[in-house]
């Protein structure tokens, strides 16, 4: 039987001894220090002598960083498939996508029906678990709209909600012997589980064609299936004695065959002994993967993740799915594979990416980004898809998903200069501060990425006190669209630090940000809702309360149009940068009288309880609505009256004012791509895509007050959305800059700036 070219997975087979659990816990997190993949558990319920299996492998995922937990093999008949699918998803979540799943359809059937579980025939246990496979992989699938059925005769769910999601791609795997398992595990497993004491080597190669021949006939590629094995009795020796005892020469030597004759891929080691399992992953794991790699290379084995000829349909042209680099191949995600939904849209808008790309180093950006320009599609690149514009995903192109770089880390208090990856979310910033008495000033929500809004600019919570995100910005590593790898900050490559503090995305990816973060402890938060009938004094009453407000004070006011017979309300989150109670009240009053209150509250809080990370790891991106942002100097009475009119005639989803100025206004208009220091206020508002020819004309009206624009708002494009963007000499100094360091516009589809053609004087 040929080698399947699975990647080598080794383990322990651990038994879970009620009498002694820290022994059982202390050979798990053995397992972890030996190099080795997993810890697997086997499970019987039934056994007052065992700890519970699901049970244990919480524990164990909890005392464990990098360990991969199963059991081996879960007992379906005693765990109802529904609750199991969502305990396995749960925990896989928990532990950071660190759960397999085994499942076994049962054999001690006295000890099961003492449980009070049904006693099933050999022929219906194999139906009860493909039943059980079908129902888990369904509630897994929250991407799918609609409640999950599956009318099964031993295990069925009616409309059951879907979810949660895993965090990656939970195997399935079978333990199976007879021919009726082995076509189960061809049509539905992800892996074959037995053990080597209940084969014969001549056994074996049946066995694989039984799988192979039924995954054809369920027109899955056989590849498709991990073949795994249980190892019992090994023991190391000075000399070789027989079959996986003697020294870890030997071991290398009789699993050889296994991996390339029969296909295996998987070894699990049972023993319970602590020294052998260390050697096993100390010396003979090493030396077998080398072993493998050298014959595969040899014999041209094709290796690397396979995806079933369904899938293979779904790929997009212009695309080379089979030269994606080796160390981005494993986390890559196409159309048709079961992680696709979660990574194809953004929060808002809609994507059909021909290939994600979701790289965990810095190496890997660079490797991502030449293996992107080969192809003949866009790229798009994507910190934490909640950005409004939409440009992090793409129809047909590549999307490089930063969402692993997600690291977060206080280098120093004393200066307090945080590091911080593009993929981590504002949340995570927040919560590893604020025990430190630490904040940044970081938009309005923790579940955006760092990597956008630290490229753009960054109005916050704390923006009137400590000014933009980009400000606190100090240095940062970046991946050009050649493969470089600049550092640069205010005296290494000082232009192009200019540059990404505000049009970041056209010049690299930005692998590492270094800011230095405020003194911020606690905060005052007001929260005010008010009855915005009247919406125009209130509009302008807002916008002269604001500029009179201490620099202190921070508000974002969003207006929505009346519903459903409600009248249209505002919606006031206010922010007190320290925690002077008196201060803020009295800074707060003034806010108070401008329209009929409908509820109000305030409270003091640490400045992550503001913007907590939600965790949107499904971004549904359902929206066609149009986005449309400006920068006001000052908010005027026309300027109130047409808002206002807007939203009476329902032009507008909702219509947002943002506090800008103080130390805004503080930072110098050229010391950053981001120029518009002299505004007051960000405006923003989404059309109705139902009137979305009447709100533009509306807009264009209220834009006659504008003083420029903020991208992270504007879905908008053209000549025009860049030169209110970026006002000269700000727009000519950055096409000097993307000449220099990205002529071919391969960062090109995140409001492209053209390069300005280099003369001959500038290329001197």
């Amino acid at each position: 039987m040929p080698d399947y070219g699975h990647d080598l997975l080794f383990g322990t087979f651990i038994t879970p001894t009620a009498d002694d659990p820290e022994r059982v816990v202390q050979l798990a997190e053995l397992t972890e220090s030996a190099g080795l993949d997993l810890a697997t558990f086997q499970d019987h319920p039934y056994n007052p002598q065992f700890l519970d299996t699901w049970t244990l492998l919480s524990w164990v995922a909890a005392r464990t960083t990098t360990l991969r937990v199963a059991g081996n093999v879960l007992n379906v008949p005693l765990r109802q498939p529904a609750v199991l699918a969502r305990a396995a998803a749960s925990l896989d979540r928990l532990s950071g996508g660190r759960v397999d799943l085994a499942l076994g359809a049962g054999g001690f059937w006295d000890p099961i029906v003492a449980m009070g579980g049904d006693r099933l025939t050999p022929g219906q246990s194999v139906d009860a678990l493909g039943e059980a496979i079908e129902i888990i992989r369904k509630l897994w699938d929250a991407d799918t709209r609609g409640g999950a059925r599956v009318p099964g005769e031993f295990h069925r769910v009616e409309g059951a909600k879907r979810g949660p999601a895993p965090a990656h791609d939970i195997p399935i795997w079978v333990g199976a012997l007879k021919p009726r398992m082995l076509r189960l595990v061809g049509r539905q497993a992800d892996g074959w589980l037995p053990s080597l004491s209940y084969l014969t080597e001549q056994g074996i190669a049946p066995a694989n064609a039984t799988i192979d021949d039924a995954a054809a006939e369920a027109g899955r590629d056989p590849r498709e299936i991990r073949r795994l094995l249980n190892l019992f009795g090994g023991r190391f020796a000075t000399l070789g004695r027989g079959f996986l005892e003697g020294p870890a020469e030997q071991w290398v030597d009789d699993l050889l065959p296994y991996v390339l004759e029969h296909g295996f891929s998987a070894f699990i080691l049972g023993g319970d002994d602590p020294e052998t399992f260390a050697r096993f992953g100390q010396e003979v794991a090493p030396a077998l993967r080398e072993a493998v790699a050298a014959e595969r290379r040899t014999a041209g084995t094709a290796t690397g993740r396979v995806r079933p000829p369904r899938a293979l349909e779904l790929r997009r042209p212009g695309i080379d799915y089979d030269g994606v680099p080796v160390a981005l191949a494993p986390d890559a995600v196409e159309p048709g594979d079961r992680a696709y939904g979660s990574v194809r849209h953004t929060y808002v808008h809609s994507g059909a990416p021909g290939l994600v790309l979701r790289p965990r180093t810095t190496d890997d950006v660079v490797a991502a980004v030449a293996y992107a320009r080969r192809q003949d599609v866009p790229i798009a690149v994507r910190s934490g898809g909640h950005g409004i514009s939409g440009r992090s995903t793409n129809d047909g192109g590549i999307v490089v998903d930063l969402g692993a770089m997600n690291g977060v880390e206080l280098l120093d208090r004393a200066t307090r200069r945080v590091l911080v990856e593009p993929g981590a979310r504002w949340g995570d910033v927040a919560a590893e501060l604020t025990p430190h008495g630490l904040a940044l000033s970081s938009g309005d929500s923790g579940d955006v990425g760092v990597g956008g809004l630290a490229t753009t600019g960054g109005i916050g919570f704390l923006g009137r006190a400590h000014g933009l995100t980009i400000d606190h910005l100090v240095a940062a590593e970046v991946v050009l669209a050649d493969g470089t790898v600049r550092h640069v900050d205010a005296t290494h490559d000082p232009e192009l630090f200019w540059g990404i503090r505000g049009a970041g995305a056209n010049f690299g990816i930005v692998t590492r940000f270094e800011f230095v973060a405020d003194e911020v402890g606690d905060v005052v938060l007001g929260q005010f809702l008010f009855d915005a009938s009247d919406a125009a004094p209130l509009l302008e009453g807002w916008g002269s309360a604001v500029e009179n407000a201490p620099r202190e004070l921070t508000s974002f006011l969003t207006l929505f149009p009346g519903r459903a017979g409600q009248p249209p309300m505002a919606l006031a989150m206010v922010v007190w940068a320290d925690d002077d109670v008196d201060a803020a009240q009295a800074a707060l009053a003034p806010f108070l009288d401008l329209a009929p209150v409908l509820d109000r509250r305030a409270q003091v809080a640490p400045y992550a309880a503001l913007v907590p990370a939600a965790r949107e790891h499904h971004h549904q991106g359902s929206s066609s609505a149009e986005m449309r942002s400006g920068f006001l100097p000052t908010v005027d009475a026309t300027t109130a009256e047409r808002l206002a009119a807007m939203l009476a005639a329902g032009e507008a989803f909702f219509v947002q004012l943002r506090a800008v100025g103080g130390a805004v206004a503080d930072v110098a208009p050229d010391a950053t791509a981001y120029a518009h220091r002299s505004a007051a206020f960000s405006l923003n508002a989404t059309l109705s895509p139902a009137l979305v020819g009447r709100a533009r004309e509306h807009w264009a009206e209220v834009a006659t007050a504008f003083d420029g624009m903020y991208l992270s708002f504007e879905t908008g494009t053209g000549p025009e959305v860049l030169a209110a963007a970026f006002p000269e000499p700000t727009l000519t100094r950055l096409r000097r800059l993307k000449a220099h360091v990205d002529p071919d516009e391969v960062f090109g589809t995140n409001f492209p700036i053209p390069p300005l053609a280099i003369s001959d004087d500038d290329a001197a």
